[in-house]
């Protein structure tokens, strides 16, 4: 594991930023791959190949790939399932691995739309970014490979979850402050879709109605949240989501 990894592996890992791609991975939404605007189908086993070392930007050793998908077979048997799933993807006639010795890399030339989300992502984070209001809200709102329940997976979809709801908070909030009030609710309501219980995203919505004048619309998107958490959480909102209340002169029996 300490081996340095060879440097065509190093460019390779995570295939970022190639736009001219003719390889397309989808993880966002469903499992999908697109070689030369076709669909390609693969069996589940090279799937899990090939989502695992897409979700990491290195070169990976294959005793770990081996031992992450195939946790409860000894190592022989987790070895033999690696080399079928690398097989099956070598069929596909694209080299979609690249392979050094015991290392392994997601070719450079696969486009994958998670990557592109991240990169987005933490442009919304980043406030030194002016052109980061440009980012289309909807490709923060899906979730990584929501129909898989592997450990591996579930970790990797937190990690993007919280990354894409952060953005999604803070887009809203930059964009509200430049007067962008349409793009900003759909930025909030995308975070708040992505997470109904999260109440930074429910605060968001209530600053755009009132940046538009929508009373009504802000003391509904209030009551809503208060009575998701205590439906769900048994709590009341906080006393940030509270002081913004004051201001609209909402009667405390209304509330």
């Amino acid at each position: 594991m300490g081996a340095r990894a060879p440097d065509h592996l190093e460019l390779a890992a995570g295939g970022v930023g190639v736009t001219s791609a003719r390889i397309r991975l989808t993880l966002l939404h469903a499992f999908e791959l697109v070689c030369d605007d076709e669909r390609v189908e693969l069996p589940l086993t090279a799937q899990r190949v090939l989502a695992f070392v897409a979700l990491h930007e290195r070169p990976l050793q294959r005793l770990y790939v081996a031992g992450s998908l195939w946790l409860d077979a000894p190592e022989e048997r987790a070895y033999a399932s690696l080399r079928s799933g690398l097989w099956r993807l070598h069929r596909t006639g694209r080299q979609l691995v690249a392979t050094d010795g015991h290392l392994l890399a997601l070719d450079r030339n696969v486009e994958v739309d998670l990557r592109t989300s991240e990169a987005l992502a933490r442009r919304a984070l980043d406030k030194a970014d002016l052109d980061a209001l440009g980012v289309d809200a909807s490709a923060l709102s899906a979730d990584l490979l929501p129909d898989w329940y592997e450990d591996w997976v579930l970790v990797a979809r937190e990690r993007y979850r919280q990354l894409r709801l952060h953005a999604l908070d803070a887009l809203c909030d930059r964009l509200t402050q430049a007067n962008r009030l349409g793009e900003a609710l759909d930025a909030g309501l995308a975070a708040v879709a992505g997470e109904p219980l999260r109440e930074s995203a429910h605060r968001a919505v209530v600053k755009v109605h009132l940046a538009e004048g929508n009373v009504a619309e802000a003391i509904r998107q209030y009551r809503l949240c208060r009575k998701l958490l205590n439906e769900q959480l048994g709590i009341e909102p906080s006393e940030r989501m509270q002081e913004l209340l004051p201001s609209l002169d909402v009667p405390e029996a209304v509330r």
